[in-house]
């Protein structure tokens, strides 16, 4: 079973900057495209940053120029670098990895991590 562990989350002042990290873990899993959701109380998850396997990445349009995604594929980690924050980014953020799993690849991977709190305040 393949396990995402997030870390970096917290309180910062308009402006800042904070770094979130995420690490996939299990045994027999390639992973596809890494991502990073947001979801801020009562809106829809939403996609802020992806990163596929050769290192194409995609960005929302609201933090385009202010955020940062980078991938290891030899540790199964992805970091998204935010900068510049606002308070509409306050938010818990998800890692999410999607790839194949099981000794022969044959099963669809797709993982959410367990969410990390950011708080921009103003």
């Amino acid at each position: 079973q393949v396990r995402l562990v997030e870390s970096g989350g917290g309180l910062v002042q308009a402006g800042g900057s904070l770094s979130l990290s995420c690490a996939a873990s299990g045994s027999r899993f390639s992973i596809n495209d890494m991502a990073w959701y947001r979801q801020a109380p009562g809106k829809q998850r939403e996609l802020v940053a992806a990163i596929t396997r050769s290192g194409s990445t995609n960005y929302a349009d609201s933090v385009k120029d202010r955020f940062t995604i980078s991938r290891d594929n030899a540790k199964n980690t992805v970091v998204l670098q935010m900068a510049s924050l606002k308070p509409e980014d306050t938010a818990v953020y998800y890692c999410h990895i999607n790839g194949r799993s099981g000794i022969y690849g044959t099963r669809a991977l797709d993982v959410w991590g367990q969410g990390t709190q950011v708080t921009v305040s103003s």
